[in-house]
């Protein structure tokens, strides 16, 4: 009865985490560049039960034998958070320093990111280009990450009366005078999302350059941002069927209390 209350309170957990992350998705829908994250819920590996006998083969021996009764599941468990880099929706701002990426031909599980920096020079990979001129004229994400060139170098503009070509070549007053740098993740499965839109990459993860890089096609769109791809609707139907799944466990952990309470109280009492 033990491994009832354990099964049941294992199956409130994963359901209770992939409530969080429904929730989380549904508060970033209106997020420029968000990308949802799907639940990976796994069993836990199920056990083989036997019951132990014993049987008087000779006078003097008694040899254990062993009966299979059959398996029991161990309960479930949300083993991890994958984010879907599906493309959002593009809105029009009208902000100069607001950049879509849309992306173009590209190997199946590969992505583009707009590559930004800290202070300190690491890397991060985001789609939210919803930019912005800091103080010295750098193009920065709201955050304060700089934005990188095809170099990987900061981006510092004049002003923001500038134009961004498809092609990610920015111009001012007519002249090109710098190309805003792409970065393509072969599996963007192998990125660590961070929060605020960003992604790190781990050690062995391969990032390249998507400028020109014939085998890799996008296009910039100045004024524009690429929305959240959280669908409302479908996280909420989910998140209502995570609510059901965790009632449905929290009955059988009642019943099993009730059970327990029975057994303890009435059926072991002295008469």
């Amino acid at each position: 009865m033990l491994r009832g209350f354990y099964t049941a309170a294992s199956g409130m957990l994963a359901q209770q985490r992939r409530t969080d992350m429904l929730t989380n998705n549904i508060a970033n829908a209106n997020t420029p560049g968000f990308k949802s994250d799907q639940a990976s819920l796994r069993a836990f590996p199920e056990l083989l039960l036997q019951r132990v006998e014993s049987t008087n083969a000779l006078p003097s021996k008694k040899l254990a034998t062993t009966t299979t009764i059959g398996s029991l599941n161990t309960g479930v468990y949300m083993q991890e958070t994958v984010p879907l880099f599906v493309q959002g929706d593009i809105r029009e701002t009208n902000q100069k320093t607001d950049l879509a990426l849309i992306n173009g031909e590209l190997p199946d599980g590969g992505s583009l990111f707009f590559t930004v920096a800290n202070e300190n020079g690491d890397l991060r990979y985001t789609r939210n280009g919803n930019f912005t001129l800091d103080g010295t004229g750098h193009l920065t994400t709201n955050e304060g990450y700089y934005v990188l060139n095809a170099n990987g170098d900061r981006i510092q503009l004049q002003n923001d009366q500038f134009s961004v070509a498809p092609n990610g070549i920015i111009s001012e007053n007519g002249i090109e005078v710098d190309t805003v740098g792409i970065s393509f993740a072969e599996n963007a499965n192998d990125l660590v999302k961070e929060g605020n839109g960003l992604f790190a990459a781990q050690p062995d993860a391969v990032m390249q350059g998507a400028n020109n890089n014939q085998n890799l096609t996008f296009t910039l769109r100045q004024g524009y941002i690429e929305r959240s791809n959280v669908d409302v609707t479908t996280a909420m139907t989910e998140m209502m069927t995570a609510y059901r799944s965790f009632e449905a466990n929290q009955k059988i952990l009642q019943a099993y209390d009730r059970s327990m309470e029975k057994a303890v109280n009435e059926i072991g009492r002295l008469r």
